[in-house]
């Protein structure tokens, strides 16, 4: 089976596109998912994390206050490294698990964060989506009603806009809403099926 590695910067529409696949029956695995229920109440890894940044991270309830969490790590790099410590082997291995688990000529793996937690050995090919800073910018804002400074800061935390084109095997430019996005999906759709016909032949 092939493995296809999505990622992007924040705001570039990773999920968008990851639905688009979706939409064609193409199983997508989300790392982000995958890390938000690691940390659901009751789970080992939050038992982890309150270990080390304390009860305030935590709600009323017991469940994870992702805003103060966020706040902590986007205010200290060593904290931020503390805490994906904790996630990222746990996420790259239920990854390795759920892949096990699929049967498909290809999948789709979003992993955002896929250079900087060096999960490049998990995947075949590398789709980047891409857009403008300003777009990714005005994206955010809209969503998470996020500062332009916070938001900055978490693009300035994550490898470079060229870096990224760089490595990318296939490019999605999603700058604006005149690209046809779905019809770039489906070129790349119909890409990774004749990559993986030889696999499925033998």
């Amino acid at each position: 089976m092939l493995k296809v590695g999505l990622t992007g910067g924040i705001g570039c529409g990773k999920s968008t596109v990851a639905e688009i696949f979706s939409g064609l029956n193409i199983p997508v695995l989300d790392a982000d998912a995958i890390a938000h229920s690691l940390v659901e109440k009751g789970q080992p890894a939050l038992s982890q994390i309150q270990q080390i940044f304390g009860v305030t991270i935590l709600n009323s309830d017991g469940s994870l206050n992702r805003n103060a969490l966020r706040d902590l790590v986007f205010s200290d790099s060593l904290q931020k490294q503390q805490l994906e410590s904790i996630l990222h082997p746990l996420i790259y291995a239920s990854l390795q698990v759920k892949l096990g688990q699929l049967s498909a000529p290809y999948c789709i793996i979003s992993i955002p964060l896929l250079f900087e937690t060096n999960m490049t050995d998990l995947i075949d090919r590398v789709l980047v989506i891409d857009c403008s800073v300003e777009t990714q910018i005005e994206r955010v804002q809209s969503r998470d009603k996020l500062t332009t400074e916070r938001i900055h800061f978490i693009i300035n935390s994550q490898v470079s806009r060229a870096y990224r084109k760089s490595k990318a095997d296939d490019l999605i430019n999603n700058s604006s809403t005149g690209y046809r996005l779905a019809e770039q999906v489906k070129k790349l759709h119909n890409l990774y099926l004749s990559l993986s016909a030889p696999a499925r032949i033998n």
